[in-house]
């Protein structure tokens, strides 16, 4: 690693400081003004809108004072559903959800937990935020690393393959696929693909939910691999399916850009091969757009593109934890899936730029701006 690479990624090592505190601060806020939080629901079951509110109290006496509270009007309680309720029992809602302080205190004390990657409790789920995340990690990581892995292998490829081509029968019939893949989401394919492989009409030979079979511990190693690839066969093919057409024209469209520059017929007057031309001086200036888009490409797959194909397939990841999560208001995870989700993107994005110098020693880490 030479001494300026080492010094850009110091650089940026720092950066990701400011970076954090200002995603988590503008989260913080947002949250502050959302509708409906925690003590609102608390309040709303305890007036007949909801589940067992009481059962949070158990054991300490706690269910007898929200019965009590519920007999006696208070007045002066400023969330919505409050009158029945006295403010002294509104008071321990909030403290127990930790908005008995203020918002710039709980704020500094979330930062200095999440710098000691305490992330708190789970507001419905009696476990820690971290615990939580770790446990639904696996779904997330599997169908992230594996879809974008098939992804940039057949796009790749096939991108170079259709500039090659441009114009040509191959270029034209493969479009119309590329252009299949764009058209329709990858929910769709899913979908698709039970109906046809999973016993929705046709062939029942793949599992429909679940990361891995029920006896899954029992199994000699070469089991567990093929049952949790077994498992994993149709997700990633829907997600790879849906994903690998905008891959694949920015491949081609980018390798075109190069092959019509001027260095490049300059190689092929020299008689340079086709091959040599196109792998050792249009590749390695071509894939650098493709590179740039890796980190968003892979955190969109492994968050947000993940979540329908989580729900149709039982598979309980990271997306589906997000979207219940806000859903339910849980802060606390909310908070804390953004800030690994947070990190993540940004180490990614250190990891392109390193792997961008790799491919171009021409990049001068020394001289570049962050």
């Amino acid at each position: 690693m030479t001494t300026s690479l080492a010094a850009y990624i110091l650089r940026r090592l720092l950066l990701m400081i400011p970076t954090i505190l200002g995603i988590m601060l503008i989260s913080f806020v947002i949250v502050q003004f959302v509708p409906g939080g925690p003590v609102e629901r608390m309040i709303a079951q305890l007036q007949g809108h909801g589940g067992d509110a009481t059962a949070r109290f158990s054991g300490s006496g706690g269910a007898d004072m929200a019965l009590n509270a519920m007999q006696n009007v208070g007045e002066g309680n400023k969330y919505r559903g409050a009158q029945g309720l006295d403010p002294e029992f509104v008071a321990e809602l909030e403290k127990m959800y930790g908005f008995d302080k203020p918002a710039p205190e709980r704020f500094l004390r979330m930062i200095w937990n999440y710098a000691r990657f305490d992330l708190g409790e789970s507001y419905y789920r009696d476990i820690s935020v971290i615990d939580l995340v770790l446990e639904k990690m696996p779904v997330s990581i599997s169908l992230g690393i594996w879809s974008t892995l098939l992804i940039y292998l057949i796009s790749i490829p096939l991108g170079i393959k259709k500039a090659v081509k441009d114009g040509q029968p191959f270029d034209v019939w493969t479009s119309a696929v590329v252009f299949i893949g764009y058209a329709i989401p990858s929910f769709m394919f899913a979908i698709l693909l039970i109906i046809l492989f999973a016993g929705g009409r046709y062939f029942d030979i793949f599992p429909l939910r679940g990361l891995v079979s029920d006896n899954w511990r029992d199994l000699p190693l070469y089991g567990k691999i093929f049952d949790y690839f077994w498992h994993m066969t149709l997700p990633i093919a829907a997600m790879v399916i849906g994903g690998f057409a905008g891959l694949t024209m920015l491949t081609k469209n980018s390798f075109l850009d190069e092959i019509n520059k001027q260095y490049v017929l300059t190689a092929r007057a020299k008689g340079l091969s086709e091959q040599r031309v196109l792998y050792g001086h249009v590749f390695r200036n071509a894939m650098l757009i493709v590179i740039a888009g890796f980190p968003s490409a892979f955190l969109a797959i492994f968050f947000t593109g993940s979540l329908l194909i989580e729900v149709i397939f039982s598979l309980d990841g990271l997306g589906l934890l997000g979207y219940e999560s806000v859903i339910n208001r849980d802060y606390p995870v909310v908070l804390g899936t953004l800030y690994v989700f947070s990190l993540i993107g940004l180490v990614m994005t250190l990891i392109r730029d390193i792997i961008y110098v790799k491919i171009d020693p021409r990049i001068d880490f020394g001289t570049r701006s962050i």
